[in-house]
């Protein structure tokens, strides 16, 4: 079983950055692969980042360029970096575990970027 605690959302400017941060309940590197996933009003999830327990990243190609996602290891953290935001990243972020062949999910946290 893995808990995951997202923060860091909020309301920003278009062009602006934001960090989000997802502490997990487990050794994070003990985990598959941790990631960030989006939601957007009437959509469906969609992969924003993912990173492997072996540091391999794989990026949605609307954010690449502009979204990094890393961890801490002693925090047992999370994070995803957003600079140059904008107005379609709107959605609810949510923090990602696979591990053992099972999916775990945050709550989400709401990023809104205004125009």
């Amino acid at each position: 079983q893995v808990q995951l605690v997202e923060s860091g959302g909020g309301l920003v400017q278009a062009g602006g950055s934001l960090r989000l941060s997802c502490v997990t309940s487990k050794r994070i590197l003990s985990i598959d692969r941790m990631g960030w996933y989006r939601q957007a009003p009437g959509k469906q999830r969609d992969l924003v980042a993912t990173l492997t327990r072996g540091g391999n990243t794989n990026y949605a190609d609307s954010v690449k360029g502009r979204f990094t996602i890393s961890r801490e290891n002693a925090r047992d953290t999370l994070y995803l970096q957003m600079n140059d935001l904008k107005p379609e990243d709107t959605a609810v972020y949510y923090c990602n575990a696979y591990n053992d062949y099972r999916n775990y999910w945050g709550q989400g946290t709401q990023v809104t970027v205004s125009s």
